[in-house]
């Protein structure tokens, strides 16, 4: 948290070399995180170019309450529900369509992906947002379910019930798809 400081402190400063490092330190865990929720790279590192664009753009203001890796998850997570409600509002205009299924990686993507990982994020994509959030932000993020909580402003009984019934759900959905 103190490093987190003194790198907020030489960005209002201006030093450039310090939003790299910022950078450079979070970027693989947050696409990751991204990509978790949101199954598609290219919209993935979409969100993390706007989160990044966006801390740049605010970094002046910005007072931490938390760590910094805290708040940039925080942020991340917020542009993935901004993406999924507008994409839940795009579907009702279009003439009462159902919601298209979540998008997939591109061939590069999918064809790296072992049958198990493919299964599982397709598994992962059929839970609410909620679950799925906990349950990528405790297994990919390591969180601690009170940041979770802090992150999702809700109570740690509320995250821990999201989680296990995410785990539970993703169970059964794991061995269904595995009878013929």
């Amino acid at each position: 948290m103190q490093d987190d400081r003194h790198l907020i402190g030489r960005l209002k400063q201006g030093d450039r070399e310090a939003l790299r490092q910022v950078y450079v330190t979070y970027k693989d865990s947050l696409l990751t995180l991204a990509f978790s929720l949101l199954h598609d790279m290219n919209t993935a590192e979409d969100v993390l170019h706007d989160v990044f664009v966006s801390f740049a753009g605010c970094v002046g203001d910005l007072e931490l309450r938390t760590s910094l890796r805290q708040y940039l998850t925080a942020s991340v997570l917020n542009r993935v529900r901004d993406r999924f409600r507008r994409d839940k509002i795009q579907a009702a205009r279009a003439d009462g369509r159902a919601p298209a299924e979540p998008l997939r990686g591109g061939p590069e993507h999918v064809a790296v992906l072992s049958e198990e990982t493919r299964r599982l994020v397709a598994a992962l994509a059929q839970l609410p947002l909620e679950q799925r959030e906990v349950i990528v932000l405790r297994l990919n993020g390591g969180m601690k379910f009170r940041q979770i909580a802090e992150i999702q402003n809700a109570s740690v009984p509320t995250v821990q019930g999201r989680y296990r019934y995410g785990i539970d759900r993703l169970r059964i959905l794991m061995r269904v798809r595995t009878t013929p």
